[in-house]
């Protein structure tokens, strides 16, 4: 599919409470990254379209064409949303890939994902039920949810369209309205989404999508005191800040943040399955991953084979134009965050690291035109050095060696983040000890990377707060309220006869 025929009539338009329409900031251009060529002219959001959004969103969650319908008509338009993603799912894939770099493969996978996360949450909305709970008295209890209100989805440019159905969908499914802020650097894929969940039946102004500057739209959005929950992915600083204005409203968030994944081989380990592995959880997605597997701890007894075939395995993975089917690692999302990638790689050669391979941008076949950086790793340093300690969001693997299972649970959760962890090993004792044992969200265990919908997703410490996915996921996007239901045949005594 040629950049012509993909974005041919492609509208920049942002919407705006049911209303597509050019936005009042700051009009932008959306590069390649693969070549800096220009996707499209974008029409950013400015601070008056995100108060006039969430307005917009107030008005529509209270009429009762949106949070009034029952949940099985509610699904009915998830549905539709997931039909209609299947239906543009090629065209979605290259638009994502044009967004940010990824593969094709890649791109088409995550589009895949965003359709069963609708049809998942759908599913959910039939099939979850109140409570009724135990009387203690002349009553009868329930325990029931009602949707929050107005919803502000932060998403971040690393996999767009498969964040965004990740807070959507269970927004949406709890009867809630939703001001979608996608990253500024990845629109298209999001603008998109919003014209499927249009034509989907969802209701006019329960949906806006508004592209632009985080600092201008994400900053009114966490403090407007319509919006009710604020589901944020991204940096732990930006994190941490949408925290503390959280706070001082009362309301809760869930944030996705940072990470800086240890993954752990044993020296009984399938090698095989371990360097496949531990080259899949580093060096896919281009390392641009909240979860990927930075930290990379070996036992000594097998170090040395087991770093030389992962520094063979990693020469070997094809880095280049992310529409070719083979291609396993894209350009870098910008050019300010190769030089950032780069940055931290210096910082650990000064720090004492050696490097055994990568640490260069590649030359040949047009990639000098794009930001593309070589899979890199570095062995020789501590686990305190800062190229170990800080999220570098690249491919970038420190490797470790550990000789005992004390030692090497101290460094693994010496960390100020805690979203996941890898294991290899053939004891499934030690494997359960061990996961049992670290400071983290996700474990794998013999393998890395792998998401499953139905699966709770989240972070420990400074990697975050709240989980997505999973059917209680759902939950995390209304109030519970308790009702009780007076049976007594006779006033309350209290009062006596009046």
């Amino acid at each position: 599919m040629s950049h012509q025929d993909l974005l041919q009539g492609f509208s920049s338009d942002i919407l705006v409470g049911g209303e597509w329409r050019a936005g009042t900031g700051k009009r932008y251009q959306s590069l390649y990254p693969a070549d800096e060529s220009v996707n499209a002219e974008i029409a950013a959001a400015g601070a008056d379209d995100a108060v006039e959004a969430v307005e917009a969103a107030d008005a529509a969650w209270r009429r009762a064409d949106w949070a009034g319908l029952k949940p099985h008509q509610r699904a009915a338009v998830l549905h539709r949303v997931a039909d209609g993603i299947t239906q543009r799912a090629e065209a979605l894939a290259h638009l994502q890939r044009r967004d940010n770099g990824k593969p094709i493969s890649e791109t088409r996978a995550l589009v895949a994902s965003a359709a069963g996360t609708f049809r998942y949450f759908a599913s959910c909305l039939e099939t979850l039920e109140e409570t009724l709970t135990p009387s203690r008295g002349d009553y009868l209890t329930m325990s029931v949810h009602e949707p929050l209100g107005v919803v502000a989805a932060i998403t971040p440019w690393n996999s767009p369209i498969a964040s965004d159905a990740q807070k959507l969908a269970p927004a949406l499914a709890a009867g809630n309205a939703v001001v979608l802020k996608p990253a500024e650097v990845t629109p298209l894929a999001s603008l998109e989404l919003g014209r499927i969940c249009e034509a989907a039946g969802v209701p006019r102004g329960v949906l806006s999508v508004l592209p632009g500057k985080g600092s201008v739209i994400g900053d009114i959005l966490v403090r407007h005191p319509k919006v009710r929950k604020v589901a944020f992915t991204g940096g732990t600083e930006v994190g941490r800040g949408i925290a503390r204005l959280a706070a001082e409203k009362l309301m809760p968030v869930s944030l996705e943040l940072g990470g800086k994944s240890p993954t752990i081989v044993f020296e009984d380990a399938d090698i095989d399955h371990a360097v496949a592995g531990v080259l899949y959880g580093i060096f896919s997605s281009s390392g641009e991953s909240c979860i990927a597997g930075s930290r990379l701890f070996v036992h000594k007894a097998i170090f040395d084979t087991f770093v030389e075939r992962l520094v063979a395995g990693a020469k070997q993975l094809r880095v280049g134009d992310p529409l070719r089917e083979d291609t396993q690692m894209g350009p870098l999302v910008t050019s300010s965050h190769r030089d950032s990638i780069e940055r931290y790689v210096a910082i650990g050669l000064e720090e004492g690291g050696r490097l055994l391979c990568g640490g260069e941008r590649p030359a040949g076949d047009g990639r000098e035109n794009g930001y593309f950086y070589q899979p890199t790793i570095i062995a020789g340093l501590t686990n305190q050095a800062r190229m170990v300690q800080e999220e570098i969001f690249g491919p970038v693997l420190a490797v470790l060696p550990f000789e005992n299972e004390a030692d090497l649970l101290a460094e693994a959760n010496d960390s100020v983040y805690g979203l996941a962890a890898g294991i290899w090993t053939r004891d499934f004792k030690r494997a359960w000890r061990v996961g049992r044992a670290l400071e983290t969200g996700t474990v794998w265990i013999n393998t890395y990377k792998q998401f499953s919908i139905s699966t709770p997703f989240g972070g420990w410490k400074e990697s975050g707060m709240g989980r997505e996915k999973g059917r209680l996921g759902l939950l995390e996007y209304t109030n519970q309220k308790s009702l009780y239901w007076g049976l007594n045949e006779n006033p309350l005594a209290w009062a006596g006869r009046v």
